[in-house]
């Protein structure tokens, strides 16, 4: 239940957080998650797609007079700096205008962005909506990190935040293959095909437009910003579709917190709350986000390039091996998330981040030694990137679970930005520039800076890393807004302090 008194500026004491988390997983909670993680399917096939027409796109009669250094270079660095930008701006908004207007705002920006992409006559153009729609997916990492982990029960928040994030890979083969297809002259014309990649991005995008109507807003939010009937309508509602589908009572709640509401919060505050009370998780966030963004970004827009130049594999024949390290992408976060909420975060965080590090080394090594075919370098990026890709989900699960509620979504924002703007930019051009030489020692050189920034932030998050799992968010960091200490009870066995 929920108590208010004054009519501004209240102070409430709800029980709504320990409602949200006591629930079992249920066919709503499948919503949720169909309805706002199946985006990130388009951001995996936007990024694959880009990289696997790169050569197809530098050649005649494409339709652009581009080369394929622009593509996988310039293009890519300017998608992520679309996404950064759009991450900041968006974030901003959505800690104040809520999570459910924003995450259907920026999916309609991505939309439209994309589709001008399809119809590019000159290279400007094809620059510039990429820049655009990377502005609307930085908006989705905000809105949609947030809202999955304050409708998610903090028993299943690590698995299931890890798997969406992993469905970005579900888009990468899913691009990959379509690539096949749509590069193959003799079905499509060559400059034809590459539009129809992105035009299908946007029928894909009004579709989970379409469903993610019916996802609420998201409780905790409504609380803090005196919206608290609201909140209590929803949770109640939530309450009566889980029971639905459960024959069992629903547990007690845990616990209640008491807060003061209020509308928006400065960015003094937001810059206190990071750079002063969090430090520790602030140096944490970043160094997985710097890791994570240089080794995917790189990776995931020159490895179509490496193909092509290194083993003379055909631009039309690159979606297969990219499909293949794309499956092993997906399988990571979901056969791993799990072992997130059990084993815990710390271990497997710093683990996963290591070991992909290490074996990313190895291959490096095979490479230079001129030990591997075209389909040996692709197994051993899949063996790299099936624990790679666990870690870097969990880059996104900490930053959305560690922060203040009245933070969230531009503590992602934030971390992403920065991060990806150090990795994630000059990832491409870096990679674009070593492999575009030609000599493999300069690949080589591109593959150990990726490993060392992965091993780096694996032994950061040794240190630093949250004992997160199990844990309502108000336990795990305090909201700015609450007038006490939450007497919100673990769903789990204590896993340590949380201050950092």
């Amino acid at each position: 239940m929920t108590t208010a008194q004054a009519e501004t500026g209240r102070t409430i004491t709800t029980d709504i957080p320990a409602r949200l988390d006591r629930l079992p997983w249920s066919r709503w909670h499948w919503t949720i998650v169909i309805g706002l993680g199946t985006v990130w399917i388009l951001d995996g096939l936007e990024v694959t797609v880009v990289g696997n027409i790169a050569g197809r796109l530098s050649e005649p009669g494409s339709g652009l007079p581009i080369t394929s250094g622009e593509v996988t270079g310039l293009a890519a660095a300017l998608y992520v700096a679309g996404a950064c930008l759009g991450a900041l701006f968006w974030g901003r908004l959505t800690d104040r205008f809520g999570r459910k207007k924003l995450f259907m705002i920026t999916l309609a920006v991505y939309l439209a962005a994309t589709a001008l992409t399809a119809v590019s006559f000159e290279t400007w153009w094809f620059f510039a909506f990429r820049f655009l729609t990377g502005f609307g997916i930085g908006g989705e990492y905000a809105a949609i990190n947030s809202a999955i982990d304050e409708l998610i029960p903090a028993h299943y928040r690590g698995r299931v935040d890890l798997a969406i994030n992993g469905s970005f890979w579900v888009g990468a083969v899913f691009g990959s293959l379509l690539s096949i297809l749509v590069l193959n002259e003799s079905i499509l014309p060559a400059n034809v095909g590459w539009r129809l990649t992105f035009a299908l991005g946007a029928v894909l995008a009004l579709v989970i437009l379409l469903v993610r109507r019916h996802v609420p807003e998201s409780p905790r939010w409504l609380l803090i910003h005196g919206r608290d009937d609201e909140a209590e309508e929803i949770v109640t509602s939530i309450e009566r579709q889980v029971r639905g589908g459960h024959r069992a009572p629903l547990p007690e709640p845990a616990g209640e917190i008491t807060i003061h509401q209020r509308r928006s919060v400065t960015f003094l505050e937001i810059a206190r709350t990071v750079f002063a009370d969090y430090r520790k998780r602030s140096v944490l966030g970043f160094s997985l986000f710097i890791g994570q963004a240089f080794l995917y970004n790189a990776i995931t827009f020159g490895f179509g390039a490496i193909l092509t130049k290194f083993y003379d594999v055909p631009a039309d024949h690159t979606g297969y091996y990219f499909a293949v390290i794309a499956v092993g992408n997906f399988f990571g976060p979901l056969l791993l998330g799990r072992l997130f909420d059990t084993v815990g975060r710390r271990v497997m965080i710093s683990g996963t981040y290591l070991l992909s590090g290490l074996l990313l080394f190895v291959t490096a090594w095979l490479f230079g030694q001129g030990s591997l075919s075209a389909a040996g370098l692709t197994a051993c990026w899949c063996v790299v990137l099936f624990f790679a890709s666990a870690g870097a989900s969990s880059a996104y699960l900490t930053v959305s679970e560690v922060f203040p509620m009245e933070t969230r979504a531009m503590s992602i924002a934030f971390f992403y930005a920065l991060g990806t703007a150090a990795g994630g930019i000059s990832g491409p051009l870096l990679f674009a520039d070593l492999t575009g030489t030609g000599k493999v020692a300069d690949t080589v050189l591109a593959f150990q800076i990726g490993a060392t920034l992965m091993c780096l932030a694996g032994l950061v998050a040794a240190a630093l890393a949250v004992r997160a799992e199990r844990r309502s968010l108000e336990d795990i960091a305090q909201p700015l807004t609450a007038v006490a200490a939450p007497a919100v009870a673990r769903t789990g066995p204590e896993p340590g302090t949380a201050t950092a």
